[in-house]
């Protein structure tokens, strides 16, 4: 699997020389056997989505996951994200909750963020695949040190970005990006297992109050049903 020909083309030139390196190679190959061998989430098509959504020059803010979701049609290359018609995670509903306390959304019938994404919300796992069922079979793999070029991409833009890291793994990623220039903003992970800890982070209206002051169109975060 040629993965560098698979990155759309407004990130390859930011990408640069990290699409050229071994590990991509090693990864492609790795990839091919999974998805010749496994059920792998999400489709081809759909691994690099969340940059097709977002062109490079449209970030406004970097919203980093970690692992895709590992069910039957959830994962389609979003983070936090599921196609139309599939169940909202838990993850996601109390995402939603947080955001009619927030800044008063109606709670959606889906979980498909596309919306958000096409207003400039890059939304990446730091793990591109994973296998049916098994949480993090792909980590360790070359992803992560892609993802970092991402983020350490966007970092070095003159354009300002909010960098939104959820939860301890999310965190780590602080010592990529210049506090200088960018904007981050951090809180627990939504997950069942830390959510008394992210009710009430208002990352939402945080990220509007900060793109407002910089002059910037704010998120409508209000999902349409479907």
């Amino acid at each position: 699997m040629n993965l560098t020909d698979m990155v759309p083309e407004t990130w390859r030139g930011p990408l640069g020389a990290e699409l050229g390196k071994p590990y991509m190679t090693e990864l492609g190959s790795f990839l091919e056997q999974e998805y010749a061998n496994e059920t792998i989430y999400p489709i081809r098509e759909h691994i690099f989505a969340a940059l097709d959504a977002t062109p490079f020059n449209e970030v406004k803010v970097f919203i980093l996951g970690q692992d895709p979701y590992h069910g039957a049609g959830q994962a389609h290359g979003l983070c936090f994200s599921v196609l139309p018609g599939v169940t909202a995670p838990p993850s996601l509903k109390n995402m939603f909750k947080e955001l009619k306390e927030d800044v008063g959304c109606t709670i959606p019938n889906n979980g498909y963020l596309m919306p958000w994404a096409t207003q400039g919300i890059l939304m990446m796992n730091a793990v591109l695949t994973v296998r049916e069922k098994q949480p993090a079979s792909h980590a360790n793999k070359g992803w992560e040190t892609f993802t970092d070029a991402v983020i350490a991409a966007v970092n070095a833009r003159e354009e300002p970005a909010i960098f939104v890291l959820w939860g301890g793994f999310a965190k780590k990623k602080k010592k990529l990006i210049n506090m200088k220039k960018h904007h981050v903003i951090e809180a627990a992970h939504p997950s069942p297992l830390s959510v008394k800890a992210w009710w009430g982070n208002k990352s939402f209206s945080k990220i509007n109050d900060q793109l407002a002051a910089w002059g910037k169109s704010t998120i409508d975060w209000q999902l349409p049903d479907l």
